[in-house]
């Protein structure tokens, strides 16, 4: 199963340079884990760029994945894990999904690389 960082999901979506690293795996819906963190952030900054419209189809597009809601239990062992790695909320919430889940987490966000379960790639 895979999990992809919100920086990841908007690279797709903007048709950036790393977009083709994304895209096998936002597109393979079967075995995308969708954690509701990332909704949010792919979701807001896409409103304030183009529209609710535009944020409503990638809130659409990001359904056909599965869901990951944020429980309890996933909000208290990202915020731990987060105290001690010093990683943004974030970050921490949507590693520690993927973690959770045995997921691969792929990721351009240089704060997460290096972290076991991780495939970065840099930014241009």
């Amino acid at each position: 199963m895979n999990v992809v960082d919100s920086c990841g999901w908007l690279e797709y979506f903007a048709d950036g340079e790393n977009a083709d690293f994304f895209a096998p795996i936002l597109e393979d819906t079967d075995h995308l884990l969708v954690p509701s963190m990332t909704v949010f952030e792919v979701c807001k900054r896409i409103m304030l760029q183009r529209g609710e419209e535009a944020a409503r189809k990638a809130a659409e597009f990001m359904a056909q994945g599965v869901p990951l809601p944020l429980t309890e239990e996933t909000a208290l062992a990202a915020a731990l894990y987060s105290a001690q790695h010093q990683l943004a909320l974030a970050d921490s919430i949507i590693l520690q999904s993927a973690i959770e889940q045995g997921a691969t987490l792929w990721t351009q966000d240089a704060d997460l690389n290096g972290y076991a379960g991780v495939n970065y790639k840099s930014k241009p």
